[in-house]
This record gives C-alpha cells, sequence and structure tokens, in this order.
C-alpha cells in the first residue's frame, strides 16, 4: 500500500461535498479551525449546491472532486458529510493524477465508497475520519478531529478499548479495510466491491432496520468475505430500528451468530462510526488487533518512510532493469551476427 506524504504547516486541505448536501454554517467552523492550525483551506467551487438531497447535480459533485484530486498543491481532500450519493459519481472519475500524486482522502460513512474503490484499484492508503460537519461551531473541536488532524501529519494511532460483550479472543495481523455495513454491502459486485482476503474488517452502521443488519450480514458472508477474514471490528451500531413484530436479536447478537463458526478475533465495541467518539482508522495500513478477555487493542504498523513518489518510481527499477538486461542481448548477438 502506498502511504500519501503528511501534511505539514502550510499545506492546502480541499474540502468538497460527494453526497449530501451541506449550508455554510455547517462547514465554516471547521474551516476557521484548520486555517487556526495553519492549514490553507480550499473549499470547493460547487460546495453548497443543492439538487434536492445532493450537494448539486451529479456533475457539479464530481467536478469538485475531480479538480480537488487533479490539484497538487492540494494534499488532503476533506469530505464534507456523508448521506447518499457517492455511488453516483465513482465512476466517472479519472484518478490517473491521483495515481500520479497521492494525496489523503477523509471521510466515513457514505465516504466509504472512495476508501473501498482507492484501495481496491490503486492501493493507497485512506483515512477513515470524522468530517467538517460533525465539527462544532462553539467550545472544543473534539478528539475525534483533533485525532484526525494527527493522522494526517503522520502520527502512528494505537487504541485499547475495553471489548465488548461477544467479543472473541486472539490475534491477528492485517491490512484494515471497511466502513459502512450498507454501504459495504451497495458494493458488493461492482468495481467498487471490497477485498477481504487476510484483512482485518471494520464495520459500522446508523440507522438501519434489524433484519437489513442480517441481511447484509448473510450477504457477506455468502459472498466468501467473512470466512477469510484475519479479524473483525465491530464499531457503532446506532440508532438502530426494529419492526412491529420484532426481529428478536440487537446488532452485536447478529453480528455474533453470523461469524460465530470462525476462529479469527473479533473486537465489539471499537470508537469509530456514526458515534461521538469517532477516532481514525487508516484504511488500507497494516495492524496488530488483540483481543483478550479485559482489553481490545489496535495499533497501527508505522508506514513505509519512502514518499509516495518515491515508491512509484520504485515499481519501474525492475522494469528498467529487464529493459536494459534484453538491450544488452540484442547487442551480443547483432554483434556475432556481424551486423553491428
Amino acid at each position: 500500500m502506498i502511504t500519501p506524504a503528511f501534511l505539514k504547516p502550510g499545506d492546502k486541505i480541499g474540502i468538497v461535498a460527494t453526497a449530501r448536501k451541506v449550508l455554510p454554517a455547517e462547514i465554516e467552523p471547521a474551516v476557521r479551525w484548520f486555517e487556526s492550525q495553519g492549514f490553507v483551506v480550499i473549499t470547493g467551487r460547487n460546495l453548497y449546491a443543492s439538487d434536492r438531497q445532493f450537494a448539486g447535480a451529479d456533475e457539479l459533485r464530481r467536478a469538485d472532486l475531480q479538480e480537488m484530486l487533479d490539484n497538487s498543491d492540494v494534499r488532503a481532500v476533506v469530505c464534507a458529510r456523508g448521506g447518499y450519493g457517492t455511488v453516483r459519481i465513482i465512476d466517472k472519475l479519472d484518478f490517473s493524477g491521483f495515481l500520479r500524486d497521492p494525496k489523503w482522502i477523509v471521510g466515513y460513512s457514505d465516504i466509504t465508497v472512495l476508501h473501498s474503490h482507492i484501495q481496491l484499484h490503486y492501493g493507497i492508503e485512506t483515512l477513515h475520519a470524522t468530517m467538517p460537519l460533525n465539527i462544532p461551531a462553539d467550545g472544543p473541536v473534539g478528539e475525534p478531529a483533533e485525532a484526525m488532524l494527527r493522522c494526517l501529519c503522520g502520527e502512528n494511532p494505537a487504541y485499547r478499548v475495553e471489548p465488548e460483550a461477544f467479543s472473541v479472543p486472539g490475534h491477528a495481523r492485517g491490512i484494515v479495510v471497511g466502513g459502512n455495513l450498507s454501504i459495504l454491502y451497495s458494493l458488493s459486485g461492482t468495481p467498487s466491491d471490497i477485498d477481504t482476503r487476510d484483512k482485518i474488517l471494520f464495520i459500522e452502521d446508523l440507522d438501519e432496520y434489524l433484519y437489513h443488519i442480517d441481511r447484509m450480514m448473510m450477504n457477506l458472508k455468502r459472498s466468501g468475505k467473512l470466512d477469510g477474514l484475519a479479524g473483525l471490528i465491530v464499531g457503532g451500531m446506532t440508532e438502530m430500528r426494529d419492526n412491529t413484530i420484532p426481529f428478536g436479536k440487537n446488532a452485536e447478537q447478529i453480528i455474533h451468530e453470523t461469524v460465530a463458526e470462525y476462529k479469527y478475533p473479533v473486537l465489539f465495541g471499537f470508537p469509530a462510526g456514526h458515534i461521538k467518539e469517532n477516532m481514525p482508522l487508516l484504511l488500507g495500513r497494516e495492524a496488530l488487533l488483540d483481543v483478550s478477555a479485559g482489553i481490545g487493542s489496535l495499533s497501527f504498523q508505522p508506514p513505509d518512510q519512502r514518499s509516495a513518489s518515491g515508491k512509484l518510481k520504485s515499481l519501474f527499477k525492475p522494469a528498467v532493469f529487464i529493459l536494459g538486461f534484453f538491450a544488452l542481448l540484442y547487442l551480443l548477438y547483432a554483434l556475432l551476427l556481424g551486423n553491428l
């Protein structure tokens, strides 16, 4: 996996809305806070556009994100909020400039579309973290925002939490992937589908019927995405709903029963998702997961210290060597035949 360059004071941060619409009053506190931390904020020119529930028509949202992806001066693209809509623009984005010059993509919820698509196709780390909509107008910004910025500036996060009921002890090492369960379900069978083999999968969700949780977990199981995991982390399962005739199990019980036959560690109660304590996760980064009866820990491994551009250049070195080798063989062959 490629780690984008970490931010330093004076760098530019772009804010775009790829899904639901936002108001200036909802985003301006985040702009002021980023600027107070020494960064320059560039907002998408269509950031406050409106089309039904979307932040402008698909083409406007796509154009804003595309401009940020192509702007080499922008070192992080922070999505304003979630909702729904990123999947409507993902297939019309050109990631060639982003691949040549990777930058951080930040967000959660509907932004799971970008996380999954980028890791599957381009092998570039992204940051699952709080968004500008969550930064209050008054008072402290909160630890999730502070931790998000520390990650963007190079901190290697490590967490210790008290495992909730249904957690399964064990040890795992693997790349962390995942995000919002509903979005992962919606990407199944598409070019943005998630790859979970030997990975540590993180899931969370909000405002879903309990039978929907069961349906989505069964999809993950039947599609083979659960049996090859290294480990599973369950974040907030928030504001779940039920039918008049109760489903009979809560979200955690549903998830527990779906993965009960597997032997990997499972950590319930991780502080990430649609909850106040939404701590950042480096998706695409290798981590160690340890779960015991009294403590659960997740520690991310240090990234390769080479720059992203250096990593990309290193991919070409073997090709140059091979081409040079065959050129030398051709030269020797030509000399033997007397053609030179």
